[in-house]
């Protein structure tokens, strides 16, 4: 019986190419997405192409309310910061970040994961290239890993969890080149914290800007459609 492995899937650059490399690694992936109230729920619908285009077994989206809280540019009324990389690690953690919001996804991955019988959770967490949210760190991710395997069945039983990382160390380019040679269809990946109505990316966010700093370090195009300079 293939592995059957729950994979968090926003839809954005890094989980579609988590997504193929838990095929590639022989993983029968199960998607599970979230609409959370973000400004930029138009990647929902990039997570619904790629869950179709990569085959994964099933594709769920969940649907909770973080704009209860707030506290984000993401979930709450706050302008989305328009800044180059360099800037946006100087300043911090960015207003971007969504207070919880890894803890969350994963909670309910490790829950649909014991429904599963699953023991295998992929997450396109990455400490290289990435906007400074403290939950992605490889800390994070190892201190949730046994949290998760003190708090389940399967963990208790001695079926423990493994949270797979496989993006973490991988700068932009190299999470690029990786997906290419996977076969992963970027035309249908969406990054920005600021889509537009028609899906287009905004090219100025630090999302936008850390992707296509990637795609310009690989020599080849971002296919993502993006909105007139």
């Amino acid at each position: 019986m293939t592995r059957r492995a729950v994979v968090l899937l926003s839809g954005g650059l890094d989980s579609a190419t988590a997504l193929a490399v838990a095929r590639a690694l022989g993983l029968e992936p199960w998607a599970l997405s979230f609409r959370y109230g973000q400004r930029h729920a138009g990647e929902i619908e990039a997570a619904r192409a790629v869950a179709r285009h990569q085959e994964a077994a099933q594709h769920r989206i969940v649907d909770i309310d973080l704009r209860a809280f707030g506290g984000s540019a993401l979930t709450a009324d706050i302008p989305v910061p328009e800044r180059d990389q360099d800037d946006a690690a100087a300043a911090g953690i960015p207003i971007t970040y969504v207070p919880a919001r890894n803890t969350i996804f994963l909670s309910y991955a490790l829950a649909w994961a014991e429904v599963l019988e699953a023991v295998d959770i992929v997450i396109g967490v990455n400490a290289v290239d990435y906007s400074g949210y403290p939950d992605c760190r490889p800390e994070y991710i190892a201190a949730f890993q046994t949290m998760a395997n003190l708090a389940t069945r399967s963990g208790v039983e001695g079926r423990p969890i493994t949270i797979h990382t496989p993006l973490i160390w991988l700068s932009k380019a190299d999470i690029i080149r990786r997906g290419l040679a996977l076969d992963v269809d970027y035309g249908l990946t969406r990054s920005c914290y600021q889509l537009d109505a028609e899906g287009r990316s905004c090219g100025r966010c630090d999302s936008c800007r850390i992707r296509l700093k990637g795609f310009e370090e690989v020599g080849v195009p971002d296919p993502a459609p993006y909105r007139p300079a």
